[in-house]
């Protein structure tokens, strides 16, 4: 009787842990959908977060609070590898993000269970955790530039190359979106805005965005856009990447630039490895630029 009497509090006593995580969860999921683009919280949401000190939820607070102000979110802190709770948990934020910009959403509580039941490959919470992470730099630091920055992929507790590739294929997707419109918006393209705006790209492991080469990590399927089936990661993301390459190409051809930066570029990078060429929708203007570069 005395063992039922001490293990009731126990077993209360979590029951409340776990509702506090589900509250937790939500509220972080709401404040990130409000003010996860331009709007800026008010003081009294910003103090709000206090609460999760030295809670379950402390570090995702903490995260989740940078993603709504113009504050630290390119810092070891947050570019470091999460663990695997935290990374679920971030997630779980989003999904509540995406719930309740629903017609008919789903209850969130009911969301929030069902998620932290799932099991969820490291791989697409990791994803995920990038994704917002630059996602957010974007929408809330003005002007980008990333110039100064050295990513060193070593210092962030990665566990593979795959972890590492990640990492660069997200950081790349939004340093791509930089300079997308201007190569495929504006009629003709601003080739002199975009280089700029590339020269502006933040450095891995010391050397130039196009020296990194070690994406020979194991492909996998995700979802990667909402709603959509379970696709290659490479295929969506090192698209993405040579379409990157493939337009600062294109500024230092029709800026006359160096044949010295051209080569460097070319040569240097992933345009001249052909066996990445099967995940670019441009695989043949790839083929081609390999004989004409290589001769």
């Amino acid at each position: 009787m005395k063992k039922l009497l001490i293990a009731l509090p126990l077993i209360l006593l979590g029951y409340s842990s776990f509702a506090q995580v589900n509250d937790g969860l939500i509220e972080l999921g709401k404040n990130y959908r409000q003010f996860m683009l331009r709007n800026s919280p008010p003081g009294s949401v910003v103090e709000d977060f206090k609460k999760y000190n030295n809670t379950d939820l402390e570090f995702v607070a903490n995260f989740t609070k940078e993603t709504l102000l113009s504050g630290n979110l390119i810092s070891d802190k947050f570019l470091r590898r999460p663990d695997d709770k935290d990374l679920k948990y971030i997630y779980i934020i989003r999904e509540v993000n995406y719930n309740v910009r629903k017609e008919k959403p789903e209850d969130n509580d009911q969301l929030v269970k069902k998620t932290l039941d799932k099991n969820i490959s490291t791989n697409e919470l990791l994803d995920c955790y990038y994704s917002i992470l630059f996602t957010a730099y974007g929408n809330k630091v003005k002007p980008y530039d990333l110039s100064k920055v050295n990513f060193e992929l070593n210092k962030y507790g990665f566990k593979n190359d795959t972890e590492k590739g990640i990492f660069f294929l997200q950081s790349m997707r939004f340093n791509g979106t930089m300079i997308w419109g201007y190569i495929n918006i504006v009629k003709p393209p601003r080739y002199d805005e975009a280089l700029n705006y590339i020269y502006r790209f933040p450095k891995y492991n010391g050397s130039p965005y196009y020296q990194y080469l070690d994406l020979n990590f194991p492909d996998f399927k995700m979802t990667i856009t909402t709603d959509a089936k379970p696709q290659s990661y490479k295929e969506y993301y090192i698209d993405k990447y040579y379409e990157t390459l493939l337009s600062q190409l294109a500024c230092l051809n029709n800026l006359n630039k160096s044949q010295d930066d051209i080569y460097d570029l070319v040569l240097g990078s992933l345009l001249k490895e052909s066996n990445f060429y099967k995940y670019s929708k441009r695989e043949d203007d790839l083929k081609k630029l390999l004989v004409l570069y290589k001769k």
